[in-house]
């Protein structure tokens, strides 16, 4: 039987571009943030109020634009340096989220993303999801 020989350097530029392979995987799978399916079941006592709007929009532009955007595209100035960026909050991905799943998000964060819920009220984080709705126009 004839012996298999393994050339060193072939095996180690496979296995490095096995991992960066993984490793871009890895990173695609956790842009993707997705509430629990619970969330969806959260509905918006605001939806449509335009004192709620104009609330939401105070709460975003002190609270939020500095990493969102002025106007929630994700291109604001302190999100330039954070992994993963900033959602864009006008993409059809997020407005196509429920009200409930964009409350949770708000409310419980995720890293860079701070959690809100000790920070606003359950009141204004709503209002901010009734203002995130306006920013599709």
């Amino acid at each position: 039987m004839k012996k298999f020989k393994v050339n060193p350097k072939l095996l180690m530029a496979v296995i490095f571009a096995f991992s960066i392979f993984i490793g871009a995987e890895s990173l695609k799978a956790q842009d993707i943030w997705k509430a629990p399916p619970e969330a969806d079941t959260l509905t918006n006592p605001m939806k449509g109020q335009p004192e709620a709007v104009k609330a939401g929009k105070k709460l975003f532009n002190n609270q939020c634009a500095i990493c969102h955007g002025t106007v929630g595209k994700g291109d604001g100035v302190a999100g330039m340096g954070l992994s993963p960026k900033p959602a864009n909050l006008t993409s059809k991905a997020v407005q196509d989220e429920s009200d409930g799943a964009i409350f949770w998000k708000i409310t419980n964060g995720k890293s860079p993303m701070a959690a809100y819920k000790d920070i606003l009220a359950d009141e204004q984080r709503w209002q901010l999801v009734t203002y995130i709705r306006t920013l599709q126009k």
